[in-house]
């Protein structure tokens, strides 16, 4: 079976009759939501770039919902490179409502099928519907082996949006028209894990969702008729919302839009959180506010824990490097401490990819994606600053270039990240304890200096450091009881999460590419 790890981004926009127009959304607007869902994509695309789409509702055409996805970037999906089949396409699309989706996904093929939004038909229009999903269920497994456990039920795909499409038909299935709070209470019981959910029928309902633990963030705002939401505030700011209008859905929260109203809700109780604090540390943009945390006031800060634990002696040529894009803000912040330049020394070919998300040939993806710059390394003592070491491919490659290629004289390896010690089972590409770097030298989650040693001469460093775990608490400003950190800490937060790990655990000698959901579980039972 294929690993099913989605970091996926969610979109939705509508414009809402019967409400004082604004600045952002006058009355001739209601048809302009094709074109405001793609600039909403565009600025999630860092969460995806394997595929996109969106789906808009019209009561004026014949299709009242209908779909355009397909595998590529946003800009190539929706043809925005080229005026007449983009036009094309927005008045196609054009409605009062539109949901959106950009995917990246090591689960099944790489093909159209898997794009998001899933539609599903049907004659009667509030069971004719389609969602879009970010974040992945822990016990995928489970409901896979429970809905196939019935011999007419069939699944075509091996992912976890199937599973939660299956769910939702369930809730429509009897002769009542149901209220969306209801399909969702109906839903949650099945569902452990990660899960932003947005969704829109054939009658032009729609809700967004958010997990009772708000493992993914979500972010809404409204303006006189218009409300939008995405899984990041920027881009929320950028299509016009002032800062004061952008919030985050509160977890097990979620936004219905019926018959012309608006509501905010809770579906669920949520007697803990569990924010992925990876969200803030790598994947969001750097100018996005999650759950009221600014993404680059934390990474300042972890630069700053950097430069409290430098040992290193300090001269005329050393320098900060960081590895571009997202270490940026933590390199710059270590190096205004320490009174060093930070100085681009590896430049980036934007073209490649996120060697950490396309999962594949990532040393040789490593060597392409950076060309390190002679005139600023040579004879230099280096400090070179990432996010995170996850498999170690890309860090090995860079060590070798920027001693070879670059001229560097000595190479310090700064991670503003603790250890990656344990996989994911919520929606990050790192599935396997074997694929880790970080475990094939530490007991668990101690780390000591000869450890620290071992891995330094493994990637070719002078010397590597990483963050302590309570400088990620420190930095986000928020809780440890309120963050996942399941992947440094080995918490999980839900009890299949813990489940998985446990399977992992047992397979983390496994010489093949055995995948932990490849093991048997038990059968999940509703509750």
């Amino acid at each position: 079976m294929a690993e099913l790890f989605h970091e996926c981004g969610v979109a939705a926009v509508y414009h809402l009759p019967n409400r004082q127009t604004s600045r952002l959304a006058p009355a001739q607007g209601a048809d302009e939501t094709s074109r405001l869902m793609t600039r909403l994509l565009l600025d999630i695309q860092n969460r995806g770039q394997l595929a996109a789409g969106m789906t808009t509702y019209s009561p004026d055409r014949k299709q009242l919902i209908d779909t355009h996805r397909n595998v590529g970037t946003v800009s190539e999906v929706f043809h925005l490179n080229h005026q007449e089949p983009a036009e094309q396409l927005m008045q196609k699309y054009a409605g009062p409502a539109a949901i959106g989706h950009v995917r990246y996904a090591t689960c099944g093929q790489d093909d159209r099928s898997y794009a998001q939004p899933f539609e599903r038909h049907h004659i009667q229009r509030s069971k004719w519907f389609s969602f879009a999903f970010n974040g992945q269920l822990a016990n995928y497994p489970q409901l896979r082996q429970e809905i196939l456990s019935h011999t007419d039920f069939h699944l075509a795909r091996e992912t976890d949006t199937e599973i939660l499409m299956h769910l939702i038909c369930q809730e429509l299935s009897d002769d009542r028209t149901p209220d969306l709070l209801d399909v969702l209470s109906g839903i949650t019981p099945w569902l452990d894990g990660a899960y932003n959910i947005v969704f829109l029928n054939a009658v032009g309902d729609m809700f967004v969702a958010r997990d009772p633990l708000g493992i993914r963030p979500l972010c809404y705002a409204i303006d006189g008729p218009l409300f939008a939401a995405a899984s990041e505030s920027v881009a929320l700011s950028q299509i016009g919302f002032a800062d004061d209008d952008i919030h985050s859905l509160p977890p097990g929260g979620a936004i219905t839009i019926q018959n012309g109203d608006i509501d905010v809700r809770q579906f669920a109780l949520s007697p803990k959180k569990a924010h992925c604090f990876f969200e803030w540390i790598y994947f969001a943009n750097v100018a996005s506010t999650l759950d009221d945390r600014s993404v680059y006031m934390t990474r300042k800060a972890l630069g700053e824990e950097l430069a409290a634990m430098e040992t290193v002696p300090i001269d005329e040529d050393t320098i900060v490097v960081p590895v571009p894009d997202t270490a940026k803000a933590a390199a710059a912040s270590m190096a205004f401490q320490l009174g060093i330049p930070c100085l681009e020394g590896l430049m980036r070919n934007r073209y490649i990819g996120r060697t950490f998300i396309e999962g594949t040939n990532r040393a040789d993806k490593a060597r392409l994606k950076y060309t390190p710059l002679p005139e600023v390394l040579r004879g230099k003592r280096v400090l070179v600053v990432e996010d995170t070491i996850v498999r170690s491919t890309t860090m090995r490659a860079l060590v070798s270039q920027l001693k070879e290629r670059g001229g560097a004289r000595e190479v310090h390896v700064r991670v503003a990240c603790p250890p990656i010690v344990a996989p994911c089972f919520y929606g990050i590409d790192m599935s396997t304890i074997s694929e880790l770097f970080a475990p094939n030298f530490m007991d668990g989650s101690n780390l000591t200096p000869e450890v620290e040693q071992q891995m330094t001469k493994s990637l070719g460093a002078d010397s590597l450091r990483y963050l302590p775990l309570d400088s990620i608490t420190r930095s986000i400003d928020l809780d440890r009881d309120s963050l996942c950190q399941a992947c440094i800490d080995c918490h999980y937060p839900t009890t299949a999460g813990d489940e998985l790990y446990q399977l992992a655990l047992g397979n983390a000698d496994a010489t093949s590419e055995t995948r932990t959901y490849d093991t048997p579980v038990p059968t999940t039972t509703r509750t």
